[in-house]
């Protein structure tokens, strides 16, 4: 009989972890520094006994009492945490894995390789539902696809999970702290528990979910472009069941973002006792969505990987993916070394835990026909490649390149351009940053860090463009030169006006050598040139 060391073996996920473990036949070790927490729990599991431990001492003098096979770490926080849990086993000749969200601490466990391998022990970081189960569903989501594109995730907890104080910590660690994303071709700067978004959890036979998102720090944003081909946009998001909790973190968000406060986990205390109050609340129901676009030989593909989690069992979750992880090493199929849990096991491997517990998940696979293809028709496929490559959007795209901008001279001008947000003139570094979602498209335009966007969709058989109120139709006439933009109409709040009085702009797209080329005048009626830029780019 195998034994295993659970640190906070008697917490939130650590409770139900050392149970399952104990059903599996593990002896186990429940350990924290609450000793008589970890008695109460280990009088009511076969096989197992309580110690007294605690993570942030020297573990070595009891690994080297007990042997155990393993060490899984379910205490934390991890963030900002160090790697001496890892590091005493290691030196003890002890297998180890965390349940780890911390993007700096399991991307960061890769440092620890060289001693692990010397060792001939096996050291996983991130044994949770990221990146461990995200890590199989994004691998087996992309089997075929050539360019990954983008990666969406998304997991929404039942009001009545038991939230653990490191958990808590861990959810306020990154509440309106700065957090870097990969989409468009380069790192931008976002805020935790910010871009906030409703999202509808599906699975046939089950009742959909729809809940409210934000923003959270994990570490398949950093995994997820570093591991897939065409480096997609990465982006995961978290939320509560009751909106007006996650509104709240919301709210408490700013003052940390405006740095009047320095973090909100301070108040990791006070969350626990609000949060109990509403436990009793809401429904046992959890969820996780994630959703892949990219391209394959089969051409575009949108795929997406939904779980919902009834009566309870959402929290198992993250107990399963150490379980499995815990299977491995037992089997051997891991190799001595340390590594993030992302791609250690296949999907399949949670599919005998899943069957055990109320969870059921599935998959959807369609094409997509980006928006420019959509509207040309036939007439796309002869235009210049380059042309062709810079709208043949999916998800997310980016390219960069120069740009020249010439401004109207009069003060009305002047005026439009700054409502507008239109650049400056002159010659600029550009980077062009294409985002869609459900078919419409969302350009964003730096000239040299100076921005404006405007969002595409299709009407029909025309392209529509909006800034803000205002709505531009347009035909898309094409050869194999390239194409260009003809207005037909506009209207401003949903009101037609008159063709006569629109901005004129016939913008025109084509190709030199590898570069997209675009030039696009803007005059008014009665001001004359309000913009004129031009340039060329390559996708990213």
């Amino acid at each position: 009989m195998k034994s295993v060391v659970i640190l906070g073996g008697y917490g939130g996920f650590g409770a139900r972890l050392s149970r399952r473990l104990a059903a599996d036949g593990w002896a186990v070790l429940v350990a924290g520094r609450n000793g008589a927490a970890a008695e109460r729990l280990a009088a009511d599991l076969p096989n197992a006994r309580a110690l007294v431990a605690d993570r942030n001492a020297d573990l070595r003098p009891l690994l080297e009492t007990h042997r155990p096979y393993l060490l899984i770490d379910a205490a934390g926080p991890f963030q900002g945490s160090g790697y001496q849990v890892a590091e005493g086993c290691i030196a003890c000749g002890v297998h180890y894995v965390d349940l780890a969200d911390a993007r700096d601490f399991v991307c960061g466990i890769g440092r620890l390789d060289a001693a692990a391998r010397a060792a001939g022990v096996v050291v996983v970081s991130g044994g949770s539902s990221v990146p461990v189960l995200s890590g199989a569903v994004i691998a087996m989501l992309t089997a075929d696809m050539e360019d990954v594109r983008c990666v969406e995730m998304a997991i929404s907890a039942s009001n009545r999970a038991t939230v653990g104080a490191s958990v808590a910590s861990a959810i306020l660690s990154y509440v309106g702290q700065p957090l870097r994303l990969w989409r468009a071709g380069r790192w931008y700067g976002e805020t935790g528990w910010h871009r906030l978004r409703w999202v509808r959890f599906f699975v046939p036979g089950r009742a959909p979910i729809r809940r409210m998102v934000a923003l959270a720090d994990v570490p398949d944003h950093t995994i997820v472009p570093d591991t897939l081909p065409g480096r997609p946009a990465t982006i995961f998001r978290a939320g509560p069941e009751f909106s007006f909790q996650l509104l709240t973190l919301w709210l408490l968000s700013w003052p940390v973002k405006w740095r009047w406060l320095r973090s909100l986990s301070p108040f990791a205390k006070w969350l626990l006792p609000l949060q109990g109050l509403s436990a009793r609340l809401g429904s046992d129901r959890s969820a996780m969505t994630i959703e892949v676009k990219g391209w394959g030989e089969a051409g575009a593909r949108v795929r997406r990987w939904t779980l919902i989690a009834e009566k309870g069992d959402g929290p198992e979750i993250p107990t399963i993916a150490a379980h499995v992880l815990a299977d491995a090493i037992v089997a051997r199929t891991l190799a001595p070394g340390a590594r993030h849990a992302a791609g250690a096991v296949a999907l399949d491997d949670f599919e005998p835990h899943f069957s055990r517990l109320a969870i059921a998940h599935a998959t959807e696979d369609r094409p997509y026909v980006p928006l420019y293809r959509r509207i040309i028709g036939p007439a796309y496929d002869a235009m210049p490649r380059p042309v062709r490559d810079l709208h043949d959007v999916v998800g997310d795209l980016g390219a960069v390149g120069r740009g020249r901008v010439t401004r109207g001279r009069s003060p009305l001008a002047r005026l439009v351009c700054a409502v507008m947000r239109f650049p400056p003139e002159g010659e600029h570094d550009l980077h062009v940053a294409f985002e869609e979602r459900d078919g419409v498209e969302r350009w964003t335009r730096d000239f040299s860090g100076r921005t404006f966007s405007s969002e595409l969709s299709q009407s029909g058989e025309r392209l529509v463009e909006r800034f803000g109120p205002m709505r531009f139709s347009f035909d898309l006439p094409s050869d194999d030169r390239g194409l260009t933009m003809v207005m037909r109409g506009w209207t401003v709040f949903g009101i037609s006006m008159p063709l006569r009085l629109a901005p004129k702009s016939e913008a025109r797209e084509w190709a030199e050598g590898e570069d997209f080329c675009f030039d696009v005048p803007i005059a008014l009626p009665g001001i004359g040139t309000v913009v004129h830029y031009s340039g060329r780019l390559r996708p990213l």
